[in-house]
């Protein structure tokens, strides 16, 4: 957004208040103090992003979240005195120094203190000294403190700290085991000796480094820490030094935390009797609730979708784009409702032309001259594997039994009428000749489409280097063309896929969408989750009122978007919300989940398929709730009056993991993770505690001449 005002508003309202920050003194704090200004301009685009930012040397400004909700902690109030250890950027300590009367600053790195310093005098922060030196030692000379705010990860509250603390007087620090990965605690001062300590949320800072913490680790052992915050090299700070960066006493832009209360995982067994008056842990009452389900392979296990029969559209979501066991159940359900309940168009979140051969191919319909076999380009394998290879074939077979009622036959639409794959690559392979960097920079950004690939690293590349930007005019109109090429095929083929008018309007909005495309961000979500919607609805509308539509893609396109994190906080919409939306009741949701097993997926845009192992369930999430029922298979029913105590107690939000093309076990949290309201956002969630990759097939030359019964691939 180009009005820093507007944006910080959005930013407080969106980010901080809509997602649980209340405190008033602190919201009004950070509607005032500029983050704009303590950033660089090559990032200042980015500036009230729920992100922490990179301002060069491996240094980052913290995730305004993370920064509103210890400042909540600490209950800061007018007339406080704040001791801020970790001054960084100096940001935190401007939004203290709103609401306190003094706000001590302690910064190890010299030259990042000078800059806070120069930076916090600009702004008129006059209440706010800078000191440089050890933060474990705070600053016996100006204690007491009416609160101390530590944004740097110990091993434990130094004592100097605790003994700095006025009675009543309040601290809050990260503090675990680990350098990299701490609980957030706050402790009150009740008396001389006597201290109350609480722990309230999972974060992940850089190390405190001092007398009473951490040994100084930047010449070693931060090596995964320097890759997940690498910043665009050649930004200078001006008035931007970076706060929670150094291995001193700063938080790091892994600190992203959702401050989400974290209750211990306690497995339970399905039958658990509690003790009286002792209500059911979650673990124990989703054991209760669900239904557990035979194998796929069996007749039954999609009996459960009856109860759903009388929807016009039916949603089947996926954890990932990369799982077996997800694939092989929607083909299981998908076959009960065509056979069972009449339904008769299956939609898929893949491009338009390919889902074409596809179609064409299931009705026996000559295969396009000029086309090659679909599903050639990144990510081959999220449809080109024989999970559904195996399903294609079933939908060939059974339209074969209905060759002679061609209108009994079932249609096969692809949703992403955008070829966004072949777009990606376009781009790709363009900047890969005029500008090298400015290409990994657009495969960074090119990971990141899935609304949750967060990793920090990509925002640390995210300023617009010179070339990247020098190319912009020239790639949008590349992309513009390619639409334009891909739209004229449908037309010259001849086959009626959707009206001319829906391939008309997307040519006009080919220009906005591959802008939007190209920088990322909301809008290019938005547009293309509208995009899928209307799509859905045309192909709807052409089967006549008594068409039904069974629907395949992500949890993060079907789970509604109300209920997470990308709704509420990044006005992110889908095309679970839309058909919510306009078909009301007539709409189902169905979410899929995992704990743990392996999937196929890559590392960046574009890179080499890899069978990874998918890191077990986080304790603070769905998963492991799910996980704790103990049982291997089962579906939860999420309607309103069928199980509407467990219900509410799905409606708080917790993490729920989603896992797209790109995994990052590395940064799993940050990349992978996000808040949501299963309840809200899903009508029913099926679950497989382990699961598998799909089983990938290789891509080779001359697949269109194939025999007619495997032309899709070729095998």
């Amino acid at each position: 957004m180009s009005d820093f005002n507007e944006a910080r508003e959005w930013m407080v309202e969106r980010q901080l208040a809509q997602r649980g920050v209340r405190d008033a003194r602190v919201l009004a704090a950070m509607r005032h103090v500029p983050r704009d200004a303590f950033v660089p301009a090559d990032v200042r685009e980015f500036a009230y992003d729920d992100t922490p930012l990179p301002i060069g040397g491996e240094q980052s400004i913290s995730q305004p979240f993370i920064v509103g909700k210890m400042l909540e902690a600490a209950q800061l109030r007018p007339g406080d005195r704040v001791l801020d250890i970790g001054t960084g950027s100096g940001y935190a300590a401007a939004i203290a120094a709103e609401i306190v009367a003094r706000v001590d600053s302690i910064e190890r790195d010299a030259a990042l203190a000078e800059t806070a310093r120069e930076c916090l005098q600009r702004l008129g922060y006059a209440n706010v000294e800078v000191h440089i030196g050890d933060g474990t030692a705070g600053l016996a000379a100006h204690a007491p403190y009416d609160a101390i705010i530590v944004a740097a990860g110990g091993p434990h509250v130094p004592q100097a700290l605790r003994a700095q603390l006025a009675p009543g007087g309040r601290l809050v620090m990260p503090v675990g085991g680990s350098p990299s990965r701490q609980r957030l605690v706050k402790v009150v001062r009740r008396g001389e000796h006597d201290y109350d300590e609480q722990a309230f949320g999972d974060v992940r800072f850089v190390p405190l480094v001092g007398s009473d913490g951490w040994p100084d680790l930047s010449d070693a052992g931060q090596g995964d820490h320097r890759a997940a915050t690498a910043a665009t090299t050649g930004m200078e700070p001006r008035c931007a030094a970076a706060e929670a960066t150094t291995p001193g006493n700063n938080a790091s832009n892994e600190a992203a935390s959702t401050m989400q209360a974290s209750t211990a995982n306690h497995p339970a067994e399905r039958n658990e009797t509690p003790e009286p008056g002792r209500p059911l842990t979650l673990e124990a009452a989703i054991g209760v609730a669900a239904e557990p389900l035979p194998n796929l392979d069996s007749d039954q296990f999609a009996t459960f979708i009856d109860r759903f029969a009388n929807r016009r559209v039916i949603l089947l979501g996926e954890a990932s784009h990369g799982t077996s066991e997800f694939y092989r159940a929607r083909a299981a359900i998908t076959r009960r409702l065509v056979e069972q309940h009449g339904f008769s168009m299956i939609a898929v979140e893949a491009d338009w032309p390919d889902a074409a051969i596809i179609d064409r191919h299931i009705r026996a319909r000559p295969a396009p001259p000029s086309r090659a076999a679909p599903f050639r380009r990144f990510p081959v394998w999220m449809w080109r594997n024989a999970e559904f290879m195996a399903f294609v074939a079933w939908l060939r077979a059974h339209n074969a039994t209905h060759a002679a009622q061609p209108e009994r036959q079932i249609r096969f639409y692809g949703l992403d009428i955008y070829s966004l794959s072949e777009s990606i690559e376009a781009v790709l392979r363009y900047l890969d000749t005029v500008d090298p960097d400015a290409a990994r920079v657009a495969r960074e950004r090119y990971g990141c489409l899935s609304p949750w690939q967060k990793d920090p690293a990509v925002y640390g590349r995210a300023a617009l280097s010179g070339g990247y930007a020098q190319c912009e005019e020239h790639v949008i109109a590349q992309l513009a063309d390619l639409l334009k090429h891909r739209l004229a095929y449908e037309h010259a083929d001849g086959e009626r896929f959707l009206d001319a008018a829906q391939n008309a309007r997307l040519i006009a909005v080919a220009e906005q969408y591959y802008r939007a495309m190209y920088y990322g961000g909301a809008q290019s979500w938005n547009l293309r989750d509208t995009h899928m919607f209307d799509t859905l609805r045309h192909a709807l509308d052409s089967g006549g009122a008594d068409a039904r539509m069974v629907v395949w893609a992500h949890n993060s396109h079907i789970g509604d978007a109300r209920a997470t994190e990308m709704g509420r906080a990044q006005e992110e919409l889908n095309l679970g919300q839309l058909c919510r939306t306009h078909f009301g009741d007539a709409a189902a949701l169905i979410g899929f989940g995992t704990h743990g097993g392996t999937v196929a997926a890559a590392s960046d845009w574009g890179g080499p398929l890899q069978t990874m192992t998918v890191r077990p369930s986080r304790e603070d999430s769905y998963e492991s709730r799910m996980h704790g029922a103990q049982i291997g298979r089962f579906v939860l029913d999420l309607r309103p009056g069928v199980h509407d105590a467990l219900r509410e107690r799905l409606r708080e939000p917790l993490l729920e993991r989603f896992i797209g093309v790109i995994y990052r076990p590395d940064t799993e949290r940050y990349s992978h993770y996000a808040q949501a309201s299963l309840a809200e956002q899903f009508d029913a969630y099926l679950w497989f505690d382990h699961t598998d990759a799909v089983t990938a097939l290789p891509v080779s030359d001359g697949e269109q001449d194939g025999p007619a019964e495997t032309f899709p691939f070729g095998m």
